[in-house]
């Protein structure tokens, strides 16, 4: 993809869920969009824009929680990876985050989450800056298997960079001051809600991923090499790509000891 489009309709492959239908009157809203992709050396940088998305009273038949559920279960951390995407385009990918970024909710519709989405060599290059960032701090005697981790993502298709948006919060915190010290944690729990809901995406149309934190050591380099505003802050690093293997095993403590529930309906 390249440069700015409009998004077009939300798919789930049929495999996993059928599409919610609805039948009723459409209103519709403006909303600003912030997204940038970047591959093979050809980008666009940042931009602020407005379209018009619709918001729909629904009469329809939703999926089941059960469908959900699979894919929440499905969805693992997978190392190494590939940079076999299989049959699914950038163009695709990018639709994916770009309509999880719009409707993934966050506190008092703040929208404070921003993306960047890197294919090619532009992820590749991310995982060069991570690489020379950390070579000038790791021991030389740990610096084999920190650069073996490296070259691994690096080996992938694509890098998925999460950021929110500082100057929205801090507008929010100015706007509503008796929550002003809860917005920091609100824009933390809509990033955390958005990097969740394109990891299950991505497991859904087959990919495999594993989330990074590499912030804030390669904040300033990500932010000079793709020209990132400066309110944009790193959260995480989802590294994506074709799967090589099975996910490792994952241990359960026993859910009676987290979970609780009173009363009766």
């Amino acid at each position: 993809m390249r440069g700015h489009t409009f998004l077009a309709p939300s798919r789930l492959r049929a495999t996993t869920a059928s599409l919610i239908r609805s039948t009723s009157t459409t209103t519709f809203s403006k909303l600003p969009s912030f997204s940038v992709t970047l591959s093979n050396n050809k980008f666009t940088k940042p931009f602020t824009s407005n379209f018009y998305t619709t918001t729909s009273k629904m009469s329809s038949t939703q999926i089941s929680a059960n469908a959900v559920l699979d894919l929440i279960k499905q969805r693992r951390t997978y190392y190494p990876l590939s940079k076999d995407l299989g049959s699914l385009t950038t163009e695709r990918i990018n639709e994916i985050v770009k309509e999880a970024l719009q409707h993934v909710p966050s506190s008092f519709n703040s929208q404070s989450n921003r993306v960047v989405v890197l294919f090619g060599a532009e992820h590749e290059k991310l995982w060069d800056i991570t690489t020379e960032t950390l070579k000038a701090i790791v021991p030389e005697d740990s610096w084999a298997s920190t650069a073996g981790r490296m070259a691994m993502f690096k080996g992938a298709a694509g890098t998925i960079l999460f950021f929110e948006d500082e100057t929205v919060v801090k507008g929010m915190q100015e706007k509503f001051a008796l929550y002003a010290d809860r917005f920091p944690i609100w824009a933390t729990q809509s990033d955390a809600m958005l990097q969740h809901t394109l990891w299950v995406a991505l497991e859904a149309e087959g990919l495999g991923a594993n989330l990074q934190h590499y912030n804030p050591l390669i904040d300033a380099k990500v932010a000079e090499t793709w020209s990132v505003p400066e309110s944009w802050k790193l959260n995480a690093q989802l590294v994506f790509g074709g799967k090589t293997g099975d996910a490792g095993e994952k241990a359960f403590d026993p859910v009676e000891a987290k979970f609780k529930t009173f009363g009766s309906a």
